[in-house]
């Protein structure tokens, strides 16, 4: 077996749309051929959190839905893009959610490269905007354009099976019988599954910003 294969539980992760960007540090430090495009996938998410859930999968989607929002049919630039975060880092699933954007596009908070010669900074790209609080909504901008998009996540429509809460409890506190953890972990990533391939209408929203 490839050391990188991984037998997950959730064949459908695979399933979802890649999302491609040029990687112009990558190029410039040699890393990759230039022109050569960076595919991320829902798996990469899953391996950089450590878990799938509604809130991985929407930040897999929210990414997703500004890049083609802001570029189209051209190939996002990573860490040619910022990113605000409309409320804290404490709210909701803000910190969680922002951590996978920052993977995908590189925009960063502080912690984040600060460049070489001024140029491929990723330093203070993404911060969180406490003032203007608006629950898992996120504006991209790209640098170059300017051209700002607001991606608004809506993972309260998911459905949610009656017996879950009392499933979760079990889980959490260990006294969930095997077939109990099976149910559990089939009807959590059924929300999962929801969000991927938006199984449930107006789980995003998508608006264009002057």
């Amino acid at each position: 077996m490839c050391i990188s294969d991984i037998r997950w539980k959730q064949p459908f992760y695979e399933d979802a749309a890649p999302i491609k960007l040029r990687e112009p540090l990558g190029e410039f430090l040699g890393a990759l051929p230039e022109g050569e495009e960076l595919v991320f996938t829902y798996v990469d998410a899953v391996k950089f959190a450590g878990h799938s859930c509604p809130a991985v999968s929407g930040a897999y989607k929210i990414t997703q839905k500004a890049l083609e929002a802001l570029y189209g049919r051209d190939i996002p630039i990573r860490g040619e893009i910022n990113v605000k975060v409309l409320g804290s880092v404490e709210h909701g699933a803000n910190g969680p959610i922002s951590q996978v954007i920052t993977f995908i596009t590189g925009a960063a908070p502080e912690t984040g490269f600060a460049g070489l010669g001024g140029k491929f900074v990723r330093k203070n790209k993404l911060f969180f905007d406490e003032k203007n609080e608006e629950a898992n909504t996120f504006i991209f901008t790209r640098e170059d354009t300017k051209k700002s998009v607001k991606i608004t996540y809506h993972p309260e429509r998911l459905p949610q099976k009656d017996e879950m809460p009392g499933l979760f409890t079990k889980c959490i506190v260990q006294t969930a019988s095997k077939e109990q953890k099976e149910k559990f972990q089939k009807l959590w990533q059924e929300r999962v599954r929801a969000v991927l391939f938006e199984e449930v209408s107006g789980l995003f929203s998508v608006k264009h910003l002057k």
